[in-house]
């Protein structure tokens, strides 16, 4: 194949290394970049798609996988959004039979690895995109430009907007999808070979090329764009196709496309098989996936539901002058550009303008020098730049359809490749016309300096939810997102009063924000404001009909206000939103006992375990009621059948243990006392009742030992002190009649 005219590295002021060694300072420094990731937490997205995904279970089949989404939701789910990634979320499987849990390292170390292999590739890929594809008399691929693939590479390694997707777990769906993305275009180049007649290419490799791309596509939708850029590449670099004088005869039907190189060398025969497997995937993937849309709000991607066309236009273009100033000076990051983070632009007066104005200027300017220069070298490489950067970042452009973020840093990863290319390049011109060559190799030594370490602080906010969502409140402040983890992330710790205070923040700023309404409400419910409660709640349910969380919580707080039939109302409105609901099952058991219709609260008790076997508090409460009642062998089977279901749980050993002792069953329900105690040893009402049960069976001293280690773990306890206070009364009365 004929070498691409000038030599890139005539001009790169850059040292040279051999191909083995360039890869390996490429994959040590991508490994320096996110290490201290490695042992970093579940954050953000991780828990609803690893930890809470049943997907990842044994128990759940192999092949529910082809036909749920990412997050484990059927796709037919009219909730669902439509994110089908099997190969991903198999490999999050695998990980966590091998690790035999959710143990974070396993996936952390995986995805550091994935990282600094595609960082590998990459020193292939940009010697093919910068250099040329060139084979020598024996057949192999020739590097033509060393210093510049080296280069390119290692700014593609060490840019810290790849962050999300190395020390995110999720984010190994952009890593799968870019390792086989590099497979697949490398799969394409290796389907050409030059021989004594000419040119050749082999069909089989062009088919696993198209394999390749699918696979891609099945770890994350973008993937199917390498069969486009397989296609531009094998115009461009394999026919040397001008764009400009093809436009020009295409526009004056010129019969002599094939000296365009239309014909050539089997392009549109090679272009027919990419589409053709392009098409087949896609139909195959609509099949599985349904034909409804996926189900965002307008908090997700506010710019996609306003009315104006105008609004949308130039918010999404402002969109993309986000995500290319990221690429330029990724010192802004922020783990969710959504909720407010961003404001719409709703007129020309606004400054943002000068932003996507500035974009489309330099993307023009490109687009004019790929199309027009007389220096094909410069076009090639141009075309292919831009190509690389702007075709992977279709699928998230909003542009064929509605996506469900505004800016997301994970979606950078593929297109920073052309971004990278265009890099190179630029800096290779410089270095033409540069005197002192030596100054600008040390200035792009010193961005990727700044850039490794900046990688390496990033990725240590990625370790902790605290930590990553702490680190957005100086970038999106605008966010209630952000303002809600913050809140969330506090109140796990039990930090109440500062959860209070986010969480305020994020209703400030997002009036209609349910979820922070429904945890504010909640927090306000467990310290007793439940006026302010009810407020919130009763806000929540209007504006999303549907919150069954907050029907809930709102059910409590109506009970505790005494409002019963409002509670119960409450109650079935959660349950007709969500009819698998064993929590709101065991309130509205709750509800029923405090009222005294023990049937109902036994039955909406039993629809709680039947919905989740090992809901303890539903098992107990069943217990205890039947236990008040006098109806002891009842409550006696619903113990047995509970501890069989939860063997471990102390709470229903001391529940069926009082029964049993009330049964005179003495022997087993001291077994299953002294069990609860060893495994709750500083609960008092434990060892009082354990001493309640040898007061009964007359094993006095025993009774009184535990009467007064009751009373040292809770000296106020009044019936414990009581019995306590007679049984000594009692051991008095026996020795004066020993004495006697």
């Amino acid at each position: 194949m004929a070498q691409m005219e000038p030599n890139l590295d005539h001009d790169v002021s850059w040292f040279l290394l051999p191909s083995y060694w360039a890869k390996m300072v490429v994959a040590l420094i991508s490994f320096l970049c996110f290490a201290n990731s490695y042992d970093g937490d579940f954050v953000f997205d991780d828990s609803e798609a690893i930890i809470n995904n049943k997907d990842l279970r044994a128990e759940t089949p192999l092949g529910d996988l082809w036909y749920h989404d990412f997050w484990g939701s059927k796709l037919s789910s009219n909730t669902s959004h439509k994110s089908y990634r099997p190969l991903t979320v198999l490999t999050f499987r695998i990980n966590y039979l091998f690790a035999g849990g959710f143990y974070p390292v396993g996936f952390h170390v995986i995805n550091i690895i994935l990282h600094c292999t595609i960082s590998v590739l990459m020193v292939d890929v940009f010697s093919i995109l910068l250099g040329g594809l060139q084979f020598s008399n024996k057949g192999r691929r020739l590097n033509l430009a060393p210093k510049s693939s080296l280069l390119a590479a290692l700014l593609f390694a060490v840019h810290p907007v790849h962050t999300e997707c190395v020390a995110g777990i999720v984010g190994r769906a952009d890593l799968l999808c870019a390792l086989f993305f590099l497979l697949s275009f490398l799969g394409y180049c290796k389907a050409f070979k030059e021989n004594k007649e000419g040119h050749t290419f082999s069909v089989f490799w062009v088919l696993v090329s198209v394999v390749l791309g699918a696979i891609a596509m099945l770890c994350k939708e973008q993937g199917i764009t390498i069969l486009g850029l397989n296609a531009v590449f094998d115009a461009l670099v394999i026919n040397k196709i001008n764009l400009l004088e093809l436009i020009r005869k295409l526009l004056y039907k010129d019969k002599s496309l094939e000296n365009a190189g239309l014909l050539r060398k089997g392009l549109l025969f090679r272009i027919t098989l990419l589409m053709c497997g392009g098409a087949g995937i896609l139909y195959i993937r609509w099949r599985i996936m349904g034909t409804g849309p996926p189900a965002f709000t307008e908090v997700d991607n506010p710019a996609s539901f306003a009315d104006s066309l105008f609004v949308r236009a130039i918010n999404y273009n402002y969109y993309y002058s986000l995500n290319a100033w990221l690429l330029l000076c990724p010192w802004w990051l922020c783990f969710d550009w959504s909720m407010g983070c961003i404001p719409l632009i709703k007129s020309v007066s606004d400054w943002r303008i000068i932003a996507l104005a500035a974009l489309w200027f330099c993307l023009i300017g490109l687009i004019c020098q790929a199309l027009c220069s007389e220096d094909s070298h410069k076009r090639r490489i141009l075309t292919l730049g831009l190509g690389f950067l702007i075709i992977p970042f279709l699928p998230a452009s909003n542009l064929f359809f509605r996506v469900g973020f505004v800016v997301a840093e994970r979606v950078i990863y593929l297109p920073s490749i052309g971004y990278c290319i265009l890099f190179t390049y630029g800096f290779s011109l410089l270095s033409k016309q540069a005197k002192k060559k030596k100054i600008l190799a040390v200035a792009v030594l010193g961005i990727l300096l700044i850039n490794v370490m900046r990688c390496a602080l990033r990725s240590s906010q990625w370790r902790s939810e605290e930590q990553l969502f702490r680190s957005a409140l100086s970038v999106c402040p605008l966010n209630a997102k952000v303002h809600y983890n913050v809140g969330k992330n506090l109140a796990d710790k039990g930090n109440q009063s500062a959860a209070i205070k986010y969480y305020r923040e994020a209703v400030r700023l997002n009036p209609k924000y349910v979820h922070a309404m429904n945890n504010l409400g909640n927090i306000l419910k467990e310290r007793n404001e439940l006026h302010e409660a009810e407020e919130l709640l009763s806000l929540a349910v209007q504006i999303q009909p549907d919150f069954a969380a907050a029907w809930m919580n709102l059910g409590i707080v109506q009970n505790s206000l005494r409002r019963f039939e409002e509670a119960e109302q409450s109650y079935w409105t959660a349950i007709k939103h969500r009819k698998k609901y064993p929590d709101c099952y065991y309130n509205l058991g709750r509800l029923y006992a405090d009222l005294n219709r023990h049937i109902d609260a036994l039955n909406a008790w039993r629809n709680a375990t039947v919905l989740k076997p090992e809901h303890s508090l539903a098992w107990n409460n069943m217990i205890i009621l039947l236990d008040n009642t006098g109806n002891l062998a009842q409550a006696e089977a619903v113990g047995r059948e509970a501890l069989e279901l939860i063997p471990n749980d102390h709470s229903l050993m001391f529940s069926l243990a009082n029964v049993l002792g009330k049964s005179q069953k003495y022997k087993e329900s001291e077994a299953l006392f002294l069990k609860a105690i060893k495994a709750n040893p500083n609960a008092a009402s434990y060892h009082g009742n354990l001493a309640v049960l040898y007061h009964r069976w007359g094993n006095l001293d025993l009774a009184k030992k535990h009467y007064e280690v009751s009373l040292k773990l809770d000296p106020t306890a009044p019936g414990t002190k009581e019995n306590y206070n007679l049984l000594r009364r009692k051991l008095e009365q026996l020795q004066k009649k020993g004495g006697a």
